[in-house]
């Protein structure tokens, strides 16, 4: 088991390593591609582009074929198409190596899932989430460093190489210790009665409008956060490089701690705790504002989403794909993509309508607590799934 964990998370640690690690070396792409300010946003969203649309046929492959293959074949796209953004002259030859980065890591975060789904029961599943949840979230305040060293004894492709080389050794990590166990789930569930996988059942449909509103608040919090501390408050770069370092401290502890919180409060109160938080937080924001309080009660709140979302987001996920055996990748699929367009939907839609970065933030950590308080009620995890 210690193997097929370890498999996992070399796997899940692709994707944001794809998204932080080349950050550090953007103006140094810029000007040996002769880049816009356009094709450095583009090189963000196309990654985010592969990866949302080839989820589906990952999800799909692997309840097919199995788990193993698809991240064989996850890790060795990343690790080639980094090895080829690292040799690109163009902006558009990079835009290209970006999108199929996406791929490869869409294969891999979506079978790590199926994988976990496979192996684990509910509880298990829910803690080992959570603890994977800290350590990814150790990705964003390592890989600036870590592209700082690099950028310090090698130009800008080194960051891509780094990336081929860890998504290499990934791929030869599985290949050697991943046991396939799709099969094995499938052939202790032959009896097992499809219907009862479906993606319209109420625990679904509730788990996954929950995950989207709370994978759009942290995405919201690191859009906005450095409009926030840099724009409104006059951080310095260091100071908020430093700052979000430390705010990214309070959800690794608290992903660390969820499973001896779990097993003293229980899934449905960790739950319940985590939309009261992110209603605190909203309330933080809003007072800091109308009574003019220190801007720095702002850092309270950014603090207290990481934790609200760290506390949450695993035992979500683990309650989402509670009842699919044999389907377990396509439901993954199904949640990620729909988390991603969430997000982006819910960003680009605030920033075209011109709210503010603060108040974009408001609005959703009150409608998140609220409707997913509901949610939780009406669609209680222990309850037999229903057909919608």
């Amino acid at each position: 088991m210690r193997k097929c964990l370890t498999c996992c998370l070399m796997l899940i640690l692709i994707y944001p390593l794809g998204v932080d690690l080349y950050l550090v070396g953007l103006p140094d792409i810029a000007r040996d591609l002769n880049a816009s300010a356009v094709d450095l946003h583009t090189a963000f969203s196309i990654y985010l582009a592969g990866m949302a649309s080839t989820m589906i046929i990952a999800g799909i492959v692997s309840d097919r074929f199995g788990r193993k293959p698809i991240a064989l074949l996850g890790a060795l796209i990343f690790s080639c198409a980094s090895y080829g953004a690292a040799l690109t002259i163009t902006a558009e030859q990079f835009l290209f190596a970006r999108f199929w980065q996406g791929v490869g890591a869409g294969f891999c975060y979506v079978v790590t899932f199926a994988i976990l789904r496979d192996a684990l029961d509910d509880d298990k599943r829910s803690k080992v989430l959570s603890v994977i949840n800290g350590i990814t979230c150790i990705v964003p305040v390592i890989a600036p460093v870590l592209g700082y060293l690099l950028l310090m004894n090698f130009k800008w492709p080194s960051l891509f190489t780094g990336m081929a080389i860890f998504a290499g050794i990934s791929c030869f990590v599985c290949l050697v210790w991943l046991d396939e166990t799709y099969h094995k789930n499938k052939d202790a569930h032959q009896a097992t009665d499809r219907s009862g996988e479906s993606l319209l059942s109420s625990l679904f449909l509730s788990r996954l409008f929950i995950t989207c509103l709370s994978i759009t608040a942290i995405l919201t919090y690191v859009n906005t956060s450095p409009i926030i501390l840099i724009n409104q408050m006059g951080f310095s770069t260091a100071q908020y490089s430093i700052s979000m370092a430390v705010l990214a401290s309070f959800s690794m502890a608290t992903s660390f701690l969820m499973p001896y919180l779990l097993s003293w409060l229980g899934q449905t109160r960790v739950l319940f705790l985590s939309q009261m938080l992110f209603l605190v937080c909203a309330c933080v924001f809003f007072f800091t504002q109308a009574l003019y309080l220190s801007t720095y009660l702002n850092l309270v709140g950014f603090a207290m989403i990481g934790v609200s979302f760290a506390m949450g987001f695993g035992v979500l996920m683990s309650q989402a794909l509670k009842q699919f055996k044999q389907n377990a990748g396509l439901a993954s699929s199904v949640l990620a993509i729909c988390q991603i367009a969430f997000s982006a939907g819910y960003i680009w839609t605030m920033g075209m309508l011109g709210v503010s970065a603060v108040n974009m933030l408001i609005i959703l950590l009150v409608f998140s607590s609220i409707a997913n308080a509901i949610i939780l009620i009406a669609v209680p995890n222990e309850q037999r799934s229903l057909q919608v």
